[in-house]
This record gives C-alpha cells, sequence and structure tokens, in this order.
C-alpha cells in the first residue's frame, strides 16, 4: 500500500500529486500529497476488481460508489498517519524529503487529524453504505498498515512481508463489499496480489537501497548489497505468484481464456525476474519494476474480460 514512489527534487511539493495549478492553494496541495493519490490509484482499481467478481450482475451503482470511496478514503487516511509516523525517516531520504511534513509545511497534528478523520468518514461509509464485513476488512487493513508495517520497516527486512497484508486486503474489501462474504474466492484475489507485491517491494527496495540505508531502515538490499539474496527473492516470489495467479480458474472466477492470458503475464513478470537476479543492475531493477506497475491492470482486466465473457 505504501511503494511506487518516484524521486522528485527535495522541496517539492508536488509529490504524489498527478498534477499542479497555480489555481489551488499550495496548503491544500499538500494535505492532498498525504494521501499519495498516484500510489491508491492501484488500490481502487483492485477493489473494483474485487467487487464486479464477487457482483457478477447484482452489481448497483450506489453500493459500488460507496464500495470504493470508502475504500479510498481508508487508503488515503492510511497514507496521511504512515506519512506521520515516517515523517523523520523521509527527512533523510532525497526522493521524499519534500513531502509536506519533513519539510515543516504542515503540522504532525494536523496530519494526524487529517488521517484520522479520513479513515474514520471511510469507515463508516463501508460501515452504513455497504456491510460489517467489509467495513471490518478495512479496519483490518488500516490497522495492519499503520501499526504493524509502519514500524517494523525500521526494525526488520521481513516488514516488506507484513506490509503485502494490507496491500493485499482491497481485493478482499471489493469481494465481501459484494457477497458479505470472506470466501475462497477472496482468499485466491488476496493471494494474487501478495506475491505480486513482493517482486514489487524488492525492486523499488533495490533502487532506492541508497536512500534507505541513508535512512536506516534496514531492507534486503540495504543488509546484503551485494544483491544475490534479493534478486534469489524476487525469483521465488514471481514463481509462486505463477500458480497462484492460475487459481482464478480453478475456483471458476474464469475460464480459458483467463488461463493463456495470465500464463503469458506470468511468463514476461518471471522473465524480467531471473534477469534482475542475473544482473542486479538498475536498469533491470528498473524494467522489473516498470513490469510489475503494468502485470496487475492487465491481469485484472484478462479476469473481468473472461469472467464476464462465459
Amino acid at each position: 500500500m505504501s511503494l511506487a514512489v518516484k524521486s522528485v527534487p527535495a522541496r517539492s511539493s508536488t509529490l504524489d500529486l498527478p498534477s499542479q495549478s497555480a489555481a489551488i492553494p499550495p496548503r491544500l496541495l499538500d494535505f492532498v500529497a498525504l494521501t499519495k493519490p498516484r500510489l491508491n490509484v492501484l488500490i481502487v482499481v483492485t477493489t473494483i476488481v474485487g467487487y464486479y467478481l464477487g457482483a457478477d450482475d447484482r452489481a448497483t451503482a450506489a453500493q459500488l460508489l460507496h464500495t470504493v470511496s470508502g475504500t479510498a478514503l481508508v487508503a488515503f487516511g492510511a497514507s496521511a498517519l504512515n506519512q506521520l509516523w515516517e515523517r523523520r525517516t523521509d527527512a533523510l531520504m532525497r526522493r521524499t524529503a519534500g513531502r509536506p511534513l519533513p519539510d515543516m509545511r504542515l503540522t504532525p497534528s494536523a496530519a494526524f487529524w487529517f488521517g484520522l478523520m479520513l479513515s474514520g468518514v471511510g469507515l463508516l461509509q463501508l460501515w452504513l453504505g455497504v456491510n460489517r464485513l467489509s467495513a471490518g476488512v478495512a479496519l483490518l487493513t488500516l490497522a495492519s498498515y499503520v501499526l504493524c508495517y509502519t514500524p517494523l520497516k525500521v526494525r526488520t527486512s521481513l516488514s516488506t512481508i507484513v506490509g503485502a497484508v494490507p496491500g493485499a486486503l482491497p481485493a478482499v474489501i471489493g469481494w465481501v463489499a459484494a457477497t458479505n462474504t470472506w470466501s475462497i474466492e477472496a482468499w485466491v484475489l488476496f493471494g494474487i496480489v501478495f506475491m505480486w507485491q513482493m517482486p514489487h517491494f524488492l525492486a523499488i527496495a533495490w533502487m532506492y537501497r541508497d536512500d534507505y540505508a541513508r535512512a536506516g531502515i534496514p531492507l534486503l538490499p540495504v543488509l546484503e548489497p551485494d544483491g544475490r539474496s534479493t534478486g534469489r527473492q524476487v525469483v521465488l516470489y514471481t514463481a509462486a505468484l505463477v500458480p497462484m495467479s492460475l487459481t482464478p480458474t480453478l475456483v471458476g472466477l474464469a475460464g480459458p481464456t483467463y488461463l493463456s492470458g495470465a500464463l503469458v503475464l506470468a511468463a514476461v513478470l518471471l522473465w524480467l525476474a531471473l534477469e534482475f537476479a542475473v544482473t542486479r543492475s538498475m536498469p533491470s531493477a528498473r524494467r522489473l519494476f516498470a513490469g510489475t506497475i503494468l502485470y496487475l491492470p492487465l491481469l485484472w482486466a484478462v479476469l473481468l474480460v473472461d469472467h464476464f465473457s462465459r
């Protein structure tokens, strides 16, 4: 839930913002930056996919609106609270030093109440507008991201595994919003996103390992600079993603068309993972990162097309 941030000048106020207009007050832009809108686009897309797979022809515009907006608000609030917690380490890294909190354009108190308000409104919207189970899963997402992953990030390289849990839960939110049940299909969607995040996380960790080392964040590429362990884990998690990505066919969510498309996408991503493991170069890490960014939306598109064409 917390990755894919591009490098920007240290005092930029546009971090994580899709665009900036002179007509928008800078303070408002700073609050928007706390929500990491670019990062959370994929969370919203994943939630929509989970909802449509569960709802089929029972989908309603009102319920989808509540599901998407409630999940987005919780994700925005979690991002703000995450930045509040990480403001000191963010100040030590070039790519994050220009964020509103380390640059002291917003106060910690303002970020705290802003994040709490967004999260609370989002949870309430899911509770009242959708169902209690979706609100419960969203609360689990918020708590595991802010209270587990964020503090562990400066303590252990295993934080990436912990962080993959809240990152995979939006797919479950979408499914339970539509079905009001946490069934095997929800676990399948969770497993796909969980496994996908690991090569994605590790590619970013490798690209920004100097920044993470400067901030004292013990990610695997910082602890083992030669990159061999990082390369092995990238390949192992990507290889595990291959069978995981095929399970929608086994549980009845998809058919042969999806199976073929998932195999092709998995083969490309595995090739990129192997290339990175062998070379451990910056270009191969960037290609792997780009591959992960493209992989999940393409997989969701193939899954939805196949699911609704049967």
